[in-house]
């Protein structure tokens, strides 16, 4: 009965101390979180830097959708008739009737017919500059572009073909336009996937700063506990802490991405005049996200600042449960 008694007395006395403690901190009106602590700078470093990154991701990805989208456009209105030259075949009035039945076709907006030396020229990238290709049976082409605002009508127009230029034929790119969007949705798929990554990995940042912010104010935590403070009073000290933290640290990360982009649109603007510019604008447009852009930009800050907090409440929900 003593020693039951002396055991007792000891853990009213700790219960005392820890409620003094709790007391003291309380009167000094101190939060249950500090406001301002080396861990929390750290914690929005982290969150910064992976808000930037993955602004980057989406910014990219949205940058690759709309050129993909473009790419198909252009390319869906664009088709190709092609006449290879033969022994005994007038090519030019091949040229003559295909262009002609290319014209006759309904939707079609633009006929433009490839000259001898034009059609030469497009081979330079391949062979050189100054060569004679004369002999070579090089075929003569002509570029139909389709109305913007309707359907291609592919089948009238090789009705019309076959009935005037048999001998011609007609590429309409599909296998271009099927390798694109593969391409395109690889690199969407890709750019998602990182996103997702970055995404788990800042909350697992955000998981090991709750935790250390629980583990310094264990004994204050406890004792409110026990003492019977709800637990969505503490979860909210938490929460409210963690939200400002968050928010900071997104609305940093995505300032920096957004002026990222600024800059990039500043200097693809500015480098569009050189043949390395003129590829990449052609690639990936003028690096200009819109107003979509940035306001998805800022939409993302402010979600990864109530991740944040979100984060921070299920996992002090998840330890004051284990006191019970």
């Amino acid at each position: 009965m003593v020693n039951a008694s002396a055991a007792q007395d000891r853990a009213d006395a700790h219960s005392a101390e820890d409620s003094e403690l709790a007391e003291s901190r309380l009167r000094r009106d101190m939060p249950l979180v500090p406001a301002s602590s080396i861990a929390g700078r750290a914690l929005v470093s982290v969150i910064a830097i992976m808000t930037f990154l993955s602004c980057l991701t989406a910014g990219g990805a949205m940058l690759v959708a709309s050129a993909s989208e473009g790419w198909r456009s252009d390319i869906s209105r664009e088709v190709t008739i092609q006449i290879k030259p033969a022994a005994g075949r007038d090519v030019e009035a091949e040229l003559d009737k295909a262009a002609a039945a290319a014209r006759s076709a309904p939707g079609v907006d633009e006929v433009k017919v490839f000259s001898k030396s034009d059609s030469e020229r497009l081979l330079e990238p391949w062979l050189g500059a100054g060569l004679d290709l004369s002999e070579l049976p090089v075929p003569r082409l002509i570029v139909v572009k389709m109305q913007k605002d309707a359907d291609p009508n592919l089948a009238a127009l090789r009705s019309a073909l076959a009935a005037q230029a048999p001998d011609a034929n007609l590429d309409d790119h599909r296998l271009w336009l099927s390798r694109l969007d593969t391409m395109a949705s690889a690199v969407v798929v890709f750019a998602l996937a990182i996103f997702a990554l970055m995404i788990v990995a800042m909350m697992l940042a955000i998981g090991f700063a709750t935790r250390g912010a629980m583990a310094g104010n264990r004994e204050i935590i406890e004792v409110l506990h026990f003492v019977g403070a709800a637990d969505s009073y503490i979860s909210r000290q938490f929460q409210g802490h963690f939200l400002r933290l968050g928010l900071r640290g997104g609305l940093i990360g995505g300032a920096a991405a957004a002026l990222f982009f600024l800059g990039a649109t500043g200097l693809s603007a500015w480098s569009a005049n050189s043949p390395g510019g003129e590829e990449i604008v052609a690639l990936f447009g003028a690096f200009a996200l819109g107003l979509k852009g940035y306001i998805a930009i800022f939409g993302l800050s402010i979600a990864i600042g109530f991740l944040t907090a979100i984060m921070s409440r299920f996992i002090v929900f998840r330890h004051l449960r284990r006191l019970l």
